[in-house]
């Protein structure tokens, strides 16, 4: 995967990542997360590519993440803790895309 595709999928993970171990999203945030990622990743990939790829990172959150850290992830009026997006696109890194 080119580096410039893995931005692309960084990007609205990095900015709305939120959940945790078998924790909840929070209203409306995976509807938002879902929008943003797909958006941004299918500028680089097909549309149902970039729908699999969202869907796996999505899930990926909500497994490894508590809503704390999801909450801070997604929250759009302040930055999340750079370890907290670092941890969260090596998560999200075991979701390839297949063009």
């Amino acid at each position: 995967m080119r580096l410039i595709h893995l931005f692309a999928f960084a990007a609205p993970l990095a900015l709305l990542l939120p959940l945790s171990a078998q924790a909840a999203w929070p209203p409306g945030a995976k509807a938002s997360y879902m929008k943003d990622c797909v958006g941004a990743a299918s500028q680089s990939v097909a549309p149902n590519v970039a729908q699999k790829h969202c869907t796996c990172g999505a899930d990926v959150i909500e497994k490894k993440f508590t809503a704390q850290e999801i909450t801070q992830l997604m929250n759009s009026k302040t930055m999340p803790p750079e370890d907290l997006r670092e941890r969260a696109l090596n998560e999200i890194a075991v979701c390839k895309v297949q063009k």
